[in-house]
């Protein structure tokens, strides 16, 4: 597929999705880029549900950096040890806070680089943070629902995130970036499942490179088994 071709199909995939999906947003509950950070980071390998479920309480006891870069260790634990992880993860939102205090005077900065020198927070995360809280599309999101999903559509043949990122940024102006993420991410969720993909209900269907893979009708359904041949040719 040509490039001109392949840009083609990513526009009709990006308007395809904002109709089915004109809600898509990110999922991870959150009232302010502080809160969004803390959350993004917690959602590493686990679920938005899960995070969305230890957030409340998270947030409630811990408003502010300040409050958190002076919080006990074990009492943070505590709230978020249902999360996968969580004992790393408690030590990265301490450390976050405190470096957020001490450097960035209890402000969430508005830079990948800058960002990314917080305990916890790779470029991933500070694409999230950046295009939620802040709306700078300075990357694309690609977690496990967007790097498969493209790769099933054809937008790229890629498994690594930061190379299956770079495709999609070919192909998609800086503007639609955060969208594009979220578009794939609610299709990987709702229709495209990894496990049981609903191919008949998918509007993309028709322009899926993988259709085929998916769609095809298996053999025993087409033909029958052996016993049923044999069982219809005994009663002819």
């Amino acid at each position: 597929m040509t490039k001109t071709k392949k840009r083609e199909l990513a526009a009709e995939i990006f308007r395809r999705l904002q109709n089915v999906h004109p809600d898509a947003h990110c999922e991870l509950n959150h009232s302010n880029p502080f809160e969004l950070l803390l959350a993004t980071i917690l959602s590493a390998q686990c679920t938005d549900v899960r995070v969305n479920i230890v957030t409340p309480e998270l947030f409630r006891r811990y408003p502010t950096p300040e409050a958190l870069a002076s919080a006990n260790l074990p009492e943070v634990e505590e709230i978020i040890k249902s999360i996968n992880f969580f004992r790393n993860k408690s030590k990265s939102l301490l450390g976050c806070a405190q470096m957020l205090v001490e450097k960035f005077e209890g402000v969430v900065p508005q830079t990948v680089h800058e960002l990314s020198e917080l305990p916890g927070v790779g470029r991933k995360t500070a694409n999230v943070v950046l295009g939620n809280a802040f709306g700078i599309n300075t990357g694309i999101v690609v977690d496990t629902h967007v790097k498969r999903t493209a790769k099933i559509l054809g937008l790229t043949a890629q498994t690594d995130p930061e190379k299956v990122e770079r495709d999609l940024m070919t192909l998609y102006p800086n503007e639609q970036w955060t969208d594009v993420s979220h578009l794939l991410i609610f299709l990987g969720r709702r229709t495209c499942n990894a496990r049981k993909p609903q191919c008949d209900l998918c509007n993309l269907k028709d322009i899926c490179v993988s259709k085929d893979k998916f769609l095809r009708v298996p053999k025993k359904a087409q033909h029958g088994t052996k016993s049923e041949g044999a069982g219809r040719a005994a009663r002819r």
